[in-house]
């Protein structure tokens, strides 16, 4: 008899999760100012989405993504501050039992390891609760920084995808990484 796990419900009880500097919570329109803040900035979102012309940009973009069906999508805040600094999701596949994860976090933050440490909740969530079997995430071939996220919480390349999309008119080459639960509980015990 295969055992049914109710994934919505597991999201539902680990809306809020903490790591030893980050809050990872629901987003709301509250946020909307500090996520206008990285949101407004090109650099910051070249790979993730399309720029934030106004405020109001940004408050539809709470609504419809965040707000609109919220679980496994979360709020990165610092502790230290309460500031909205970026956001990670955990998409789960349920019929391949499966889960893509993806983040965005202002560049006034880069390079502090902030999304590593997010992305590190998310995949013990992922393994330990939701029980997948592989989480895995997409960068374009341009943006190797987020692939460097991606391999320290121990995901490997898998696979190179030439002209897999098109972002902002360009066509895109993307690096999928993963890191299957073998492998993460090698890494975790």
């Amino acid at each position: 008899m295969e055992i049914v796990i109710n994934r919505n419900l597991i999201f539902a009880e680990n809306r809020y999760l903490e790591t030893d500097r980050l809050k990872l919570r629901p987003i709301t329109l509250n946020d909307a100012n500090d996520m206008y803040e990285y949101g407004s900035d090109e650099e910051t979102v070249t790979y993730v989405f399309p720029i934030h012309q106004s405020i109001k940009d940004t408050k539809e973009s709470i609504a419809n993504y965040f707000m609109s069906a919220p679980l496994g999508k979360y709020g990165i805040e610092l502790k230290e501050t309460g500031k909205l600094i970026g956001a990670i999701d955990l998409r789960v596949v349920e019929q391949h039992n499966i889960a893509e994860i993806g983040y965005s976090l202002n560049k006034a933050f880069w390079g502090q390891g902030f999304v590593a440490e997010a992305a590190s909740e998310l995949l013990r969530l992922g393994f330990n609760e939701l029980q997948l079997m592989r989480i895995f995430a997409i960068h374009d071939i341009d943006n190797p920084q987020s692939g460097r996220v991606m391999e320290k919480i121990g995901m490997k390349i898998e696979g190179n995808i030439p002209n897999a999309r098109m972002c902002k008119g360009k066509i895109v080459t993307d690096i999928m990484r993963g890191i299957t639960l073998e492998e993460w509980q090698q890494l975790h015990n």
